[in-house]
């Protein structure tokens, strides 16, 4: 017997199919922590701030937590004004990440048959509009460090 349910093709498909790699003022809507034996992360999920017409849209990925990369997360940290107290003592709480606000860069990739989303770059949201205000921003835009 076969079932039609109208809308069912569209209700796999993740809202990150929708954003193209680019430049993006987020706000951090939730961060939760996962262990995981060679690799634990942080997944955040990020809600979209500009450009205006995906506002409230998010966006979701990771950032690992292993030694060699631990300085990406610094790096998200400290552009996102996260509490410096806490980073001086090496401490992340994710109840103080919700909030923050920054610019993130994204790309995506496929790897092992799924699309996953890659921050490539954090830079402060008092920033923005030097990223705003350069033509075609979403393509071309460096955030430099």
């Amino acid at each position: 017997m076969t079932r039609r349910f109208q809308g069912l093709g569209q209700a796999g498909t993740t809202s990150q199919e929708q954003f193209s790699n680019g430049v993006y003022l987020v706000r951090v809507q939730k961060a939760w922590y996962r262990w995981h034996a060679q690799k634990p992360f942080y997944f955040l999920h990020f809600s979209i701030l500009e450009p205006r017409e995906l506002y409230g849209h998010v966006i979701s990925g990771r950032i690992y937590c292993v030694t060699k990369t631990l300085w990406k997360l610094g790096w998200f940290l400290r552009d996102f004004a996260y509490d410096p107290e806490l980073l001086g003592r090496d401490e992340v709480d994710e109840k103080a990440m919700p909030g923050l606000t920054g610019i993130v860069k994204i790309s995506h990739k496929v790897a092992k048959g799924l699309t996953v989303t890659n921050f490539d770059a954090f830079a402060p949201a008092n920033q923005w509009m030097d990223f705003s205000t350069t033509p075609d921003f979403s393509e071309s835009a460096e955030v430099v460090r």
